[in-house]
């Protein structure tokens, strides 16, 4: 009898979303080479959504934007008040805008940054990937930022709410910003603060392990992390530029 040959090899079966969840956390390059092998990113998505809408909605019902509106022209170069009804109006439109926010932020960055990876794979490095590998790349980074969302509900529930009204760009002491007195920090210096903080550099070196495995290795963790850095600066330099607009 003639021998059979020996049989194709069996691909490894994907990861549970449990378990990708919390190898984001603890095993990423093994997490993220499994994502690439079968990507998805509807649970991900929803998931930190949900995070993102729980967290703006704790924020307003907690806070709101009105005090955030009173500090802000009590504290302004020109210090003024405003009519109550007009108060009140400039509240609402604030407050629909981070409802929205909330909503859109997410999916919203998510195809930023899965455009933005699939440029410095494909084209600047040289590499290949999918755009749905892409996505689903930063959908799954972007649980890592879940600890940046509990530790700024736990401030809003339980620390006093004088600093997130004086300071509402930097509510946790995740960021250097948090730590800069709002009345004696140069507006650009704030900005500069509140953009250097844990979860945007955790995030990125994410990014750069998710990129790299998808690409099967091919383009380095450190140099897709260093692009993603350097698209952070000028966008960094680019805020503090605005802001000395506004000062």
């Amino acid at each position: 009898m003639g021998t059979t040959g020996a049989p194709a090899e069996m691909s490894e079966a994907p990861k549970s979303l449990g378990a990708r969840l919390v190898g984001v956390f603890f095993s990423p390059g093994e997490t993220f080479e499994d994502i690439a092998r079968k990507p998805d990113w509807i649970a991900p998505l929803v998931l930190m959504t949900i995070v993102s809408i729980a967290g703006m909605e704790i924020f307003l019902n907690k806070i709101g934007v009105r005090p955030i509106i009173e500090w802000a022209l009590e504290h302004s170069k020109n210090p003024q008040t405003l009519p109550p009804e007009q108060l009140d109006r400039a509240a609402q439109i604030q407050t629909l805008f981070f409802h929205a926010l909330g909503v859109l932020a997410t999916p919203v960055e998510a195809l930023a940054l899965a455009g933005i990876g699939l440029l410095i794979v494909n084209v600047i490095l040289g590499g290949k990937i999918s755009f749905k590998t892409a996505f689903a790349v930063a959908c799954y980074a972007n649980v890592v930022t879940i600890v940046g969302a509990i530790v700024g509900v736990v401030m809003v529930l339980a620390g006093g709410p004088e600093h997130i009204i004086s300071n509402p760009q930097n509510p946790t002491p995740l960021s250097l910003g948090f730590f800069l007195d709002p009345l004696e920090t140069s507006k650009p210096l704030l900005s500069l603060g509140g953009s250097i903080d844990v979860m945007t550099f955790w995030f990125m070196g994410m990014l750069g392990v998710g990129y790299s495995r998808a690409a099967g290795g091919k383009v380095k963790t450190a140099s897709v992390f260093l692009i993603f850095l350097a698209i952070w600066i000028v966008w960094v330099l680019i805020k503090m530029g605005l802001s000395t607009l506004g000062s």
